[in-house]
């Protein structure tokens, strides 16, 4: 899967559906971060001036991968910070089910420097997938835009 391209979107009638590849889990869900900062700005021109940490658990794959998407979308609302650099340390099961580790890189939103999209009201559950094949993994996801 290395020749393809992080994420696309794909066709949905109200909503942003986006499809994340990676050769490793811990890949296709920071492409999936990766293409829902895309919705929301031109994520090239977005500065990894601004470093943080991201811990989250859920109790199986889907609800960690809504779990880190939302934490990132919290973490924009309520701090005014996109990202463009997202690296996963580790996803690992756990006793109660899955935990990620994340260093995720951005700055503030600027509104002279950051072209405003579509805004992502949340990550939703519906038609989301994560498929595991010998060639990497697909991630599906959809944002209430």
């Amino acid at each position: 899967m290395t020749d393809k391209k992080p994420f696309e979107f794909l066709e949905h009638v109200s909503d942003a559906f986006v499809a994340a590849y990676g050769n490793t889990l811990e890949e296709a869900f920071e492409n999936a971060a990766l293409a829902m900062f895309e919705v929301m700005t031109d994520t090239t021109t977005i500065q990894p001036k601004n470093r943080d940490m991201v811990k989250v658990e859920a109790e199986d794959k889907y609800s960690l991968l809504y779990t880190w998407l939302e934490q990132l979308l919290i973490k924009f609302e309520t701090e005014g910070n996109l990202y463009s650099k997202f690296k996963i340390d580790k996803i690992e099961e756990t006793p109660a089910g899955f935990s990620l580790t994340a260093t995720i890189l951005g700055e503030l939103f600027n509104p002279e420097k950051h072209p405003s999209k579509t805004e992502i009201k949340g990550v939703t559950y519906h038609q989301m997938e994560i498929v595991e094949g010998k060639d990497g993994i697909l991630i599906k996801v959809l944002f209430d835009i």
